[in-house]
């Protein structure tokens, strides 16, 4: 399934998805499974990454930082989808939850392979 409201990234126009800073927020990374995406906030649905907000410890933010980084890197090598996420559209916070897809794969199945993430459980794990 895709969502209306990322057309444009998928017709190939170019975006891009620097870190998020203080401010307005349309297009950029928040955390290594959080970005903002044409003003929508979103959560990549099949992976927990580590906290950089609010780390349990000195680890926990060194991942978080990396995995924050090569989400960047991800998004920005090019368009990609949102897949629904099956049986929820939003998380208690109310971000979007979604899988991003390029050419098949999963970008969090990209970073759960380099060690950045975990496949999400259904539930958050410690990271300490």
């Amino acid at each position: 399934m895709i969502v209306p409201y990322v057309e444009a990234a998928q017709s190939g126009l170019p975006a891009t998805y620097p870190k998020c800073a203080s401010g307005a927020r349309y297009n950029c990374v928040v955390d290594g499974d959080t970005l903002w995406i044409y003003g929508q906030k979103v959560r990549v649905a099949d992976i927990d990454a580590p906290e950089i907000s609010t780390p349990k410890c000195a680890s926990e933010l060194t991942l978080g930082n990396k995995a924050t980084e090569r989400l960047i890197e991800l998004v920005n090598e090019g368009p990609f989808q949102l897949q629904a996420w099956p049986g929820r559209d939003t998380d208690r916070y109310g971000r979007k939850l979604r899988v991003l897809v390029r050419e098949g794969r999963s970008l969090g199945d990209r970073l759960v392979s380099e060690g950045l993430a975990r496949t999400w459980s259904g539930r958050r794990e410690p990271w300490c």
